[in-house]
């Protein structure tokens, strides 16, 4: 089933996966041999910690190896030990590097950073598996650890596949008492054969980068560079005009008398004060300079960037667009298997709808918490019409529902925001998922515009425990303070009648549409808004008419999404 709750015949044109990817990788019915023409991988590691750290030999068991929301850390435990002997076995495996493993085995011993080699390699054999001919991956890591993951692509891949190790300036840094400032990621670029999908990547030029040429600029306010007409080796003379110019001797006019008609007629070829030809070319028509592997052009997101989601990890849009465009074209398919806020996605999504004539290319994220999840789905939603894709790995009834609650409060929390359509608002800025009671009542959040007064928020609560008239209480309280016209309480428990007649008690919200009434504390459960209805209008829930619901990510000039979290964070 899509977001949008209907069936899609397969193959479906696009997928957003919840869970491990190792075990999706691994399924050959969901990733057949060579289905996958492009991989984008950025693997959270602890490029903070120190050598001492990650060499050090674990004491006692961590509960799990996985990556948590944020918490970006590998540790040696039964998870590591596991996916060791898995890849030791895995017919999958070339044998190269079950003998790496064993030697970075002895080197490093049971230490984080050999945990997350083995638990990289055991994914990047079933990518290689998985990548058809003309395919590429590219590997986006930092230096702590790339050149050990550059020896782990070799093994896999082929030394001879190699194509580039990519130096992404990605911030401006210190300089460290004892080093030099640390501004720079990795990203490892490998082909799956020879001949691999290559659109070679450019930059226009600019009056900047054309410095070395005359330039003018012409009344109506276009710039040109002025260039010599002529070429090396012995030509005849053409006509300029009425006017018959041979050219210096020993070179040629670059272009035969055709082309030089056309030019003329065209005002791209004029003649000096000396009476010689001379080629006027438009900055935006010169070749564009080629995009080697040192990226200084990119900028990081900042707290300024529109397109920031306030996810630590997040990667800029222009940095995927350049390398989807560089190593795909229209119709492939792009597998990103650590997709976190969905940058990739939204990149592919970007090309697809500059290029509507062209076939869209398909995407697959992978993603193993529901606050990454929550957060595709809810960027996806600025694109109109959103795209269609399937959803699995989330709960769809209310035991499945009451499970996730069991296992882990917080994914639950991030999962029941997603049906309501809201934005998590607990992502912090120091890269870790809120403490308990950090969020200050405000789960998510989700806008909406009925004036010319900017968004309005509607605010999320959920609970998953026993629920009380003082929850609804409290709530009203966080909505006054927050100022939020609108608030939503999520509950997987049924709500009791003094609940709903404290709910009852908030004046509605009249609407400057039409003058409608809506509830503004309602007190909707998780059994209900799996019945039925979107995220975008979910079931069970009353909402004010609109001009524009939810194309949040296009932020008012006015409206800073900051600020609503500052409270929250």
């Amino acid at each position: 089933m899509s977001e949008s709750g209907t069936d899609i015949a397969a193959p479906p044109p696009n997928a957003l996966y919840y869970g491990d990817n190792l075990p999706l990788l691994r399924d050959r019915d969901l990733f057949p041999n060579e289905s996958v023409d492009l991989i984008y991988l950025d693997p959270p590691f602890n490029s903070n910690a120190t050598y001492n750290v990650l060499f050090k030999e674990s004491s006692g068991e961590s509960s799990t190896a996985q990556i948590k929301a944020f918490d970006d850390t590998w540790s040696w435990d039964a998870s590591a030990a596991e996916a060791l002997a898995l890849l030791m076995h895995d017919k999958d495996t070339p044998p190269p590097v079950v003998t790496l493993m064993r030697t970075f085995h002895q080197f490093m011993g049971h230490t984080p950073m050999l945990a997350y080699l083995v638990q990289m390699a055991a994914r990047l054999v079933h990518m290689r598996r998985i990548l058809r001919p003309a395919g590429s991956i590219y590997l986006h890591c930092d230096p702590t650890a790339s050149h050990y993951l550059k020896i782990v692509l070799d093994g896999i891949f082929g030394a001879a596949q190699f194509r580039n190790e990519i130096v992404w300036k990605r911030t401006s840094g210190r300089v460290g008492p004892t080093r030099y400032g640390r501004v720079h990621d990795i990203i490892l670029f490998f082909g799956a054969s020879e001949s691999i999908t290559w659109n070679a990547p450019s930059t226009p030029q600019d009056a900047t980068t054309a410095k070395g040429h005359d330039l003018v600029t012409d009344d109506h306010g276009e710039t040109f560079r002025v260039s010599d007409l002529s070429a090396m080796g012995p030509g005849p003379a053409r006509r300029f005009g009425k006017k018959s110019i041979a050219p210096p001797k020993g070179r040629h006019w670059q272009f035969d008398q055709a082309g030089v008609d056309q030019r003329w007629a065209s005002g791209r070829i004029r003649l000096n004060s000396k009476g010689v030809p001379r080629l006027y070319t438009p900055l935006g028509e010169l070749p564009g300079i080629a995009i080697h592997d040192v990226w200084s052009d990119i900028e990081p997101i900042n707290a300024a960037a529109q397109e920031r989601l306030h996810y630590p990890t997040q990667k800029p849009l222009a940095l995927l667009r350049r390398i989807i465009a560089a190593s795909s074209k229209p119709g492939d398919v792009v597998l990103d298997p650590f997709c976190g806020c969905g940058t990739t996605i939204d990149a592919v999504e970007s090309l697809n709808r500059e290029s509507p004539k062209d076939p869209p290319r398909r995407w697959i994220g992978i993603d193993v918490t529901h606050l990454a999840i929550n957060l595709i789905k809810y960027r996806l939603r600025r694109f109109d019409p959103s795209p269609r894709y399937v959803l699995r790995g989330e709960p769809t009834d209310l035991a499945g529902a009451t499970q996730l609650f069991k296992d882990d409060p917080f994914q639950f929390q991030y999962w029941a925001c997603g049906l309501v359509g809201a934005r998590p608002a607990v992502a912090t800025e120091s890269g870790r998922s809120a403490k308990k009671g950090a969020d200050r009542g405000i789960d998510g959040v989700r806008f909406f515009v009925d004036d010319n007064k900017g968004p309005k928020s509607i605010l999320v609560q959920v609970k998953g425990g026993r629920v009380g008239s003082k929850d609804i209480r409290d709530f009203r309280g966080t909505l006054e303070r927050e100022h939020a016209v609108l608030g939503l309480f999520v509950s997987l428990n049924a709500p009791t009648k003094p609940m709903l007649a404290e709910a009852a008690t908030v004046p509605p919200y009249t609407s400057p549409v039409d003058g409608s009434r809506t509830p503004a504390l309602q007190v909707v459960t998780v059994e209900s808004l799996l019945a039925g209805g979107t995220p975008v209008r979910p079931a069970g829930i009353a909402l004010p008419p609109s001009v524009e619901f939810d194309r949040t990510v296009k932020r008012a000039k006015s409206f800073d999404e900051a600020t609503l979290f500052s409270s929250a964070n």
